[in-house]
């Protein structure tokens, strides 16, 4: 960052918002969804921030640049009281390693200008959501997650699905799922092996499951044991009937 010279601006400094409403309701909804879980799996870790719709100030003279999501690993998870107001590139030391557009109704460029800027900051990964698929002829070849990789200063788009991202140690990638009561492709993490990481209502209807099975198979148990108890009780009251007889024809059981 050799162009930063002279004192910098701050945080508190430099506006924190463009003050432009997203497009859309996916615009918010599948990057909350990634942070959800991310919260989660990194719990105990605090050298990673992940932000939706929050600026990205790269340069002091520059307006800052609005994705939908950044995910940084390597700096603090949290700064300052109330968190932060915009991630600042010189305070935070380093890029995002990744930014995450999601392409709505009205088109911004995220194909074209946007890979480009991305590109020419040097961001390693930069993810490209697009809910519009098939729909007029902008979105006809395209794919609902295209992820590029920066390599030799050109983005290259990687191939597969989930795409394993071994700066982050995740993988992203999309599965249909009802989230809420919206029954539609989401992006999710994944790990090495290609597992998808639940959502937390996911792991709470996982655990209830769980706890039925687990209250099903006390019961069969319990079931199993009455009924050997009464088989039981039953074959001594048909041995004892047994022993009556013998005696009253006369034998001895006993002998």
């Amino acid at each position: 960052m050799t162009y930063l010279q002279g004192p910098l601006p701050t945080a508190a400094d430099l506006p924190d918002s463009d003050e432009t409403p997203v497009d859309n309701q996916l615009q918010d909804d599948l990057p909350q969804l990634l942070k959800e879980i991310l919260r989660r799996i990194w719990a105990e870790r605090n050298d990673w921030f992940f932000a939706v719709d929050m600026g990205l100030y790269y340069h002091p003279h520059q307006p800052a640049i609005v994705p939908d999501a950044l995910l940084s690993v390597g700096v603090p998870h949290l700064k300052e009281e109330n968190g932060r107001l915009s991630y600042v590139v010189w305070e935070e030391g380093k890029f995002p390693d990744l930014v995450l557009e999601v392409v709505s109704q009205n088109y911004n460029g995220e194909y074209e200008e946007k890979l480009h800027q991305y590109q020419e900051l040097g961001i390693l990964y930069y993810a490209v959501c697009n809910p519009l698929v098939g729909r007029g002829r902008r979105h006809r070849d395209r794919e609902f997650l295209e992820v590029y990789e920066l390599g030799d200063g050109v983005y290259r788009r990687r191939a597969g699905h989930p795409i394993w991202l071994p700066t982050l140690g995740l993988g992203l990638g999309y599965a249909e799922r009802a989230v809420g009561r919206w029954q539609r492709r989401w992006l999710y993490w994944y790990d090495e092996q290609g597992e998808r990481y639940p959502t937390d209502s996911e792991l709470r209807l996982q655990e209830q499951w769980q706890r039925l099975l687990a209250e099903k198979q006390t019961q069969r148990e319990t079931q199993q044991r009455l009924l050997a108890e009464e088989q039981a009780q039953q074959a001594i009251s048909e041995l004892a009937r047994l022993r009556d007889r013998l005696r009253d024809l006369g034998f001895d059981p006993d002998r």
